[in-house]
Formats: structure tokens, sequence, C-alpha cells
């Protein structure tokens, strides 16, 4: 459960929540942490979103 992860972790319940609904994104350290976890690559957990970004330059 969610609880369990999040126990297992050290965060909360509402971390995990929000990290499933893309509401917050984690530190590296935690991303290691919940790779650990599960005994699975990070990227098998998360995704680096590789599109540019673009920044006004005034």
């Amino acid at each position: 459960t969610q609880e369990d992860l999040a126990n297992a972790i050290g965060v909360t319940r509402q971390t995990i929540l929000a990290i499933e609904k893309g509401k917050y994104v984690p530190s590296l350290d935690l991303a290691f942490r919940i790779a650990r976890r599960f005994n699975v690559p990070i990227e098998e957990v998360f995704q680096y979103d590789e599109e540019p970004r673009t920044i006004a330059i005034d």
C-alpha cells in the first residue's frame, strides 16, 4: 500500500500520493530509495523528461 511504501522509505503517504499524481517531483535521493524498495533500476520507476525548455531572454 501507499502507507507501507511511505513507511519503508521514510516519507508520508501524502508524499507518495503526490508523486503518483505528478504533483510532486521527488529528490534524487528519494527516487533512489523508491527504486531500491522495489529492487529495480531507477529508470524503471522514473523517466527523465528530455523535452527542452524555452527560456525567454528580454
